[in-house]
């Protein structure tokens, strides 16, 4: 590891020298050249990335460094196919590392485990959709199986996905939202009556300060940066609570700047940022509600007032259980569980105050923790009080972290349905789904390390590596009867397959998908209910490769047989008539096929940006609900005599989601390594560590079971005294699988309890090369 101070801005020629070794990396240039210039654009492909929305700019390049390195990620010329796996058995392929795994290109023809000879041997697609076939029936439950959805599926996969699996009886849809905006969906919903946010991308262009909440643009959503670059440029508030200091939330050079880039100059993306302790986030918006009810009352007494009453008495309920929360909720717990002073509080109330339209925005920063509802539903009090709900360049934007999370979740991939949706099914399709509830990820997987469920199926992502509690997330996938998987790379969740198990490779982002009635294009959604079609262009008719779509057709054909809802071949052979069905279900997709000539695509709308609050009062909810007690609530006896730490597991830069592109993270200074710890100073010189010393870092919590991770690099941040961070998924092992959010079911991946020791492994033992 090599470890030095970034001094640039996020952004600049940093990005573009990382854009170009990523482009030549992926053995592809020219095409994906060719690729890159269609990203995000009308009549092209919606980046495989994050859910950023767009301006639709004319003559503008629409990706990111970031969103270049997926591009170039999926379109290498790269192949995994029976050749490699005759060549490499499973237990060595689970020993090497997550982006080894994934650098070895695309998987380009269908396999299935053989534990005999622990190899992927080749199958064919007939006699693959009649194994899973076979499996799925023969389960003494629908319930038995779990039906994982990765937010890279589009609209029409995860909608006939989704049908196929309640025709088959069960609603165990787990799925990526379950472990990141999962509370956001439930605060919302129960606040405002809808799981969204409210906000559009023009929004951003009128508001007067926007505050964001616990996330690192930078390196997560990097098209963020010139939206937040260019709303300081006018002259918004941009204030910034992250409890650690990250480069693309203090400056930016544009990319497409001409006059940024020769000058090597910079726009900052916040005028003012607060470092909060982990989990404090709710405690610092609860004090800057109390100083502006103060301002409130003193107004009242000459007869003005600071709230918007009308809005409040119009729109609201519940607010004087709030207020008298707010009342009883003392400075001393504020300032002690925000790490913030009362004076850095009172700022925040100043330039909240000043601002006629205020955005708010957040990411897992605040979904990860176990009293994460309650966080969101205090940044809808805040805004409430004002309202700062359906008023244009004001509203509530949660920042979804992958392209099409929100709009799997739009089409049905819910394992708690709504009565309405399930009647419409029923009116649409002629069967009755099933009422009950189903797993989201937590319970799905409790239910396969039990033995209760037997058969998971992933529509794309990397569970193992993605959930918490790692050994023992392996261990039940390993005990499953059939793990299915259907992907574009090798990921760690292949390499530790159930006692049966299938690789389906599936067409990407970039990928030209011809079916019968020609080309076809499918759909997604943004953080801001806009639905793009979407349309690849890398000729991949040499591999044996299926879309998710047939792919899920032919699992359900195979399956389903005289019960089929739907002639499944016909919705392959045009991807039309799934678009038709989804219509026929979802009013707000009214004419969804005419609608997608329209450029930039087409917005589903919002319930509560049009007033209209689908709860049970009719009226948007304030909620009043107490500071929590600790933060991770342990029993004293497992802290007693331990200098505790919070640790919170994130991405590097070089890195999406479970996708490691490299090991260096250069907005924070680290090269060539991914095991490393972020310390505050003052902590590394208490606990007599230097930059590059080893630690082993062990969690606490509840039950007996030792969770550990060794020879972990020091490296010093400017971080929130009390607190580290170190990279997923390589710190997942220490978040314990039943440790998760009220309410929610979210694992607790940024507010872990931990010990620190000085490691008594060798340094080779720390690399993940």
């Amino acid at each position: 590891m090599s470890y030095k101070e970034y001094a640039g801005a996020a952004g600049g020629w940093g990005a573009l020298k990382a854009t170009t070794a990523h482009l030549l990396k992926s053995d592809n240039v020219a095409k994906n050249l060719m690729n890159l210039l269609r990203t995000n654009q009308d009549h092209g492909f919606d980046c495989p990335g994050c859910a950023w929305g767009e301006k639709g700019i004319p003559g503008r390049f629409r990706f990111c460094e970031n969103g270049a390195k997926a591009v170039n990620w999926e379109a290498t010329a790269k192949r995994v196919g029976s050749e490699f796996f005759a060549s490499h058995n499973v237990s060595w392929l689970n020993k090497q590392s997550d982006y080894w795994l994934e650098f070895q290109g695309r998987l380009s023809e269908p396999v299935c485990y053989n534990p005999t000879t622990d190899h992927y041997e080749p199958i064919s697609w007939d006699a693959a959709f009649t194994l899973i076939g076979r499996h799925l029936n023969q389960l003494s439950s629908p319930d038995e199986a779990e039906f994982y959805t990765s937010g890279r599926t589009s609209n029409e996969a995860a909608f006939i996905y989704q049908l196929f699996a309640r025709r088959f009886g069960t609603n165990n849809f787990p799925d990526c939202s379950n472990m990141c905006h999962e509370a956001t969906s439930v605060g919302l919903a129960e606040s405002i009556g809808i799981g969204k946010g409210t906000t559009r991308i023009e929004d951003f262009s009128k508001a007067d300060a926007i505050f964001l909440f616990g996330q690192n643009p930078g390196t997560n959503h990097p098209r963020m940066l010139e939206t937040l670059a260019s709303a300081y440029k006018r002259g918004a508030r941009i204030v910034a609570f992250n409890n650690l200091k990250e480069r693309g939330l203090e400056r930016f050079t544009n990319p497409q700047d001409p006059l940024e880039m020769l000058s090597n100059g910079s726009t900052p993306t916040t005028s003012d940022y607060f470092i909060p302790k982990l989990g404090g986030d709710m405690a610092a918006v609860r004090g800057m509600v109390k100083i502006l009810l103060a301002r409130h009352r003193e107004a009242q007494s000459r007869g003005g007032s600071v709230f918007d009453l009308a809005f409040i008495a119009q729109h609201t309920q519940g607010m004087e259980e709030y207020l008298a929360r707010v009342d009883a909720t003392e400075w001393s717990q504020i300032e002690q569980q925000s790490g913030l002073s009362k004076q850095q509080i009172t700022k925040a109330a100043d330039i909240y105050q000043a601002a006629d339209k205020v955005i708010v925005t957040w990411a897992m920063g605040i979904t990860q923790h176990k009293h994460s509802v309650a966080t969101i539903q205090e940044l809808v009090n805040l805004q409430l009080l004002f309202g700062q709900v359906g008023k244009e360049g004001a509203g509530l934007c949660p920042v979804r972290g992958h392209s099409n999370v929100q709009g799997d979740r739009t089409v049905g991939i819910n394992e708690k349905p709504s009565p309405a949706f399930l009647e419409r099914m029923e009116q649409v399709f002629g069967f009755a789904p099933p009422q009950q509830h189903g797993h989201s990820v937590i319970t799905a997987l409790e239910a396969l390390r039990r033995g209760d469920s037997k058969i998971f199926i992933g529509l794309g992502g990397n569970i193992v590596a993605a959930a918490p509690d790692t050994s023992r997330v392996a261990a039940a996938m390993r005990g499953a009867e059939l793990t299915v998987h259907i992907a574009t790379k090798l990921n760690r969740t292949h390499v530790t397959p159930g006692k049966a198990s299938v690789i389906l490779p599936c067409l990407g982002r970039t990928d030209i998908d011809l079916q019968a009635s020609g080309p076809q294009q499918i759909t997604v959604e943004d953080s801001f209910s806009m639905v793009h079609a979407s349309a690849g262009k890398v000729d991949m008719r040499e591999e044996d490769i299926r879309s998710e779509i047939a792919i899920v057709a032919g699992m359900a054909q195979a399956t389903l047989g005289k019960t089929n809802p739907v002639d499944w071949q016909a919705l392959v052979d045009d991807y039309d008539r799934i678009r038709e069905l989804i219509a026929q279900v979802f009013t707000e997709f009214g004419d969804f096929n005419q609608r997608l000539d329209l450029p930039g695509g087409f917005y589903l709308g919002n319930s509560a940006s049009e007033h209209r609050w689908q709860t049970p009062s009719g009226k948007a909810r304030f909620t009043a609900h107490a500071l929590p007690q600790m933060i991770v609530p342990l029993p004293a006896d497992k802290t007693a005599g331990q200098q505790v730490f919070l640790l919170q597991t994130m991405r590097s830069h070089d890195q999406y989601n479970t996708t490691v592109y490299g090991y260096d993270d250069r907005y924070r200074g680290v090269f060539g390594e991914r095991n490393v710890v972020f310390f505050n100073p003052d902590d590394m010189q208490q606990l007599g560590l230097k930059t590059g010393d080893l630690v082993d870092i062990a969690s606490l919590w509840h039950d007996d079971i030792r969770r550990q991770i060794s020879a972990f690099k020091v490296v010093p941040h400017d971080i929130a005294k009390g607190n580290l961070a170190a990279y997923f998924p390589e710190a997942n092992a220490l978040i314990p699988l039943d440790s998760f959010g009220d309410r929610c079911e979210t694992p607790t991946s940024k507010s872990v309890a931990v010990t620190v020791c000085k490691s008594t492994q060798p340094a080779l033992l720390a690399s993940t090369h």
